[in-house]
C-alpha cells in the first residue's frame, strides 16, 4: 500500500480527490490536513509515503510546507496539487523539492499515475507542465548546455548511465532491471549523482540530464 496525505483547504475538493485515490486499491490516506502547517504536523505523525499538496493555503502555503518536509521529513515524496499553471510556481515547486507537480484541472488518471510513479522514486510532472518546461529549456538550451556538460564532468560512466536512465523518467527499480544491479545500489548512485551535481531532487537532476544530452 502507498500511504498518502492530502492537503487542501477547500472539504469539497478533499472530498473529490480523496473519491478519485479510493479507485485504487494500492492507495491509502491516512492523514488529511486543512492547511499547510497542519499538512507538516501529520506528515511527522503518520509518515505517509507521499504528501499530496495544494499550493494555496492558509497558515503554511503548500511550497512552504514542501521545504520544510523536504527538511524534516525526507522520506515522503512530495506532489503540488494546483488550479494554476503558471511558470513560477512550477519553477518554486520543483525549486523547493517537489517530486511531482499536477493540475488539478487534469485528468485523474494522471493523479494515479503521478502518485505511484514518485511513490517508486520517480519524478511525474502533468503533461501540460512538462511542455512548459520543455519549452523553458529549449529557449536557452546552448548555453544551458555547455554548463550542464561540465557540471556532469565530475562523474563516473557508471553514474552516467544511471543519470541518463533517471532523466528518462526510470524509477530505481527500473534502473535496477536495466543495469542489472540491485535496488540499493542505484539508491546509493542517484545520492551520490544529487550531491556532485549540487541539486535537491531528482527532477533537477533529470534537467541536468536533459541539458547535457545524455537524454534524446
Amino acid at each position: 500500500m502507498i500511504r498518502l496525505l492530502l492537503a487542501d483547504d477547500e472539504a469539497m475538493i478533499r472530498a473529490g480527490i480523496r473519491a478519485i485515490l479510493a479507485a485504487d486499491p494500492e492507495l491509502d490516506v491516512v492523514a488529511e490536513a486543512a492547511d499547510g502547517r497542519q499538512a507538516v504536523d501529520l506528515t511527522l505523525s503518520h509518515h505517509p509515503d507521499v504528501a499530496l499538496l495544494d499550493i494555496r493555503m492558509p497558515k503554511l502555503d503548500g511550497l512552504s510546507a514542501a521545504a520544510e518536509l523536504k527538511r524534516v521529513a525526507p522520506r515522503t515524496a512530495v506532489v503540488m496539487l494546483t488550479t494554476f499553471g503558471e511558470d513560477d510556481y512550477i519553477a518554486k515547486a520543483l525549486d523547493v523539492g517537489a517530486s511531482g507537480f499536477l493540475l488539478k484541472s487534469g485528468d485523474p488518471r494522471e493523479l494515479l499515475a503521478g502518485i505511484h510513479a514518485v511513490a517508486e522514486g520517480a519524478a511525474y510532472l502533468s503533461p501540460k507542465v512538462a511542455q512548459r518546461v520543455i519549452s523553458q529549456l529549449a529557449g536557452g538550451r546552448m548555453a544551458r548546455g555547455a554548463h550542464a556538460r561540465d557540471r556532469i564532468e565530475g562523474l563516473t560512466e557508471r553514474e552516467r548511465e544511471v543519470l541518463a536512465l533517471l532523466g528518462a523518467g526510470m524509477s530505481n527499480a527500473e534502473i535496477a532491471r536495466e543495469l542489472h544491479i540491485v535496488e540499493g545500489t542505484v539508491k546509493a548512485y542517484v545520492s551520490a549523482i544529487l550531491t556532485r551535481l549540487d541539486v535537491r531532487n531528482r527532477v533537477q537532476a533529470a534537467i541536468v540530464a536533459h541539458e547535457a544530452g545524455l537524454v534524446a
